[in-house]
């Protein structure tokens, strides 16, 4: 396992986060795993597939916290090879939660937060994990993004801007690093996800977290003439580049 991959994922409680954690427990990588949820049972999947874990409790729209994360995963393992930066606040209106409100009746401290969450903490992790990478001179960053989230499902504006623009972050990031042989790419399932906490009923008609299958970990190999590029889930778990 000495040439194994460091792979810090970020939301990694449940969810599209603890299903990719599990899929890079089989694939033999060595693991970081974040969240301010608590981690225990993430822990103890990967735990029973062989891999080496190291648990950070980490709000990622605070500054330090991201810090300590990237330090303490550096410190642990010498490296860091893979940064998924996955958490988010998600809408989940297919499961049949109650919509978000409209911009016009939208509280500044309820945007604030979905913004500084899902691109801020992509912003905060990237800045904090690329001297690390840097030094190394190789690297991966998957970011989840949809750049081409489309503007037709009321209440969705403060998580869709959150996603186009974070397609629009791994872009510009990808042209900074490339010197440095690192590839950053955008990440989508391609399809709505119904992750362990949707109700049944939501499990039963829509696509389940299995259907992501081992597409990070191939998402995680891409070659740098990918860097900058969205990619998404294809069938059977593969991964494909949106044209």
């Amino acid at each position: 396992m000495a040439d194994s991959q460091v792979v810090l994922i970020t939301g990694a409680a449940k969810g599209i986060g603890r299903h990719v954690a599990r899929t890079f427990a089989d694939d033999g990588a060595k693991l970081v795993v974040a969240d301010m949820e608590p981690l225990d049972t993430v822990v103890r999947e990967v735990a029973e597939r062989g891999a080496e874990v190291l648990t950070v409790g980490t709000d990622v729209r605070d500054e330090d916290a991201v810090r300590s994360l990237m330090d303490d995963a550096a410190a642990r393992f010498g490296r860091i090879d893979v940064l998924i930066n996955n958490a988010a606040i998600v809408t989940h209106f297919q499961w049949g939660t109650p919509r978000w409100p409209r911009i016009r009746d939208m509280d500044k401290s309820f945007w604030d937060r979905v913004i500084e969450t899902n691109l801020g903490g992509t912003f905060l992790c990237t800045k904090y994990v690329l001297p690390v990478m840097e030094t190394q001179r190789s690297g991966h960053i998957i970011n989840l993004s949809n750049p081409g989230g489309r503007g037709d499902s009321i209440g969705a504006c403060a998580y869709g801007v959150s996603k186009t623009a974070i397609g629009t972050f791994t872009r510009f990031v990808a042209e900074e690093e490339r010197d440095f042989n690192i590839c950053v790419v955008g990440m989508t399932p391609g399809n709505p996800i119904a992750t362990e906490e949707a109700p049944e009923e939501a499990r039963r008609r829509m696509t389940t977290v299995d259907y992501v299958g081992r597409s990070f970990v191939l998402a995680a190999k891409v070659g740098m003439d990918l860097s900058g590029r969205q990619l998404r889930t294809s069938s059977e778990g593969g991964v494909e580049v949106v044209p």
